[in-house]
C-alpha cells in the first residue's frame, strides 16, 4: 500500500467514526424523547390526525426515524469482515 492510500483510508475511518458517534447520539436522544411528556402527554389524546391520537402518530414518526438511522448505521459501521475473523 502506498502512503496516499493509507492516508485516504485513515481519513475515511475517522469520518466513519464521527458519523457513527452522531448516529448513536441521535438514536439515544430519540429513545429518551419517546418517554417524555412531549410525546406522551399526561391525560391527553388530542390532537388527532386521521383519527389517530397524537402520541400514536408521533410514535410512528419516531419508529420510522429509528429505522432510517439504523439503515444509515449499517452503511457507516459494517462490522467485522469475515476474512478478519480467526477461530
Amino acid at each position: 500500500m502506498n502512503i496516499i492510500s493509507k492516508k485516504t483510508n485513515l481519513m475515511n475511518e475517522e469520518k466513519k467514526r464521527k458519523y457513527w458517534r452522531i448516529l448513536r447520539t441521535a438514536v439515544i436522544a430519540l429513545c429518551l424523547l419517546t418517554f417524555t411528556p412531549l410525546v406522551i402527554p399526561e391525560g391527553v389524546y388530542k390532537p388527532e390526525l386521521f383519527g389517530v391520537p397524537y402520541s400514536l402518530w408521533t410514535s410512528f414518526l419516531i419508529t420510522v426515524t429509528l429505522v432510517f438511522l439504523t439503515y444509515l448505521g449499517t452503511k457507516v459501521h459494517r462490522g467485522v469482515d469475515e476474512e478478519e475473523v480467526e477461530l
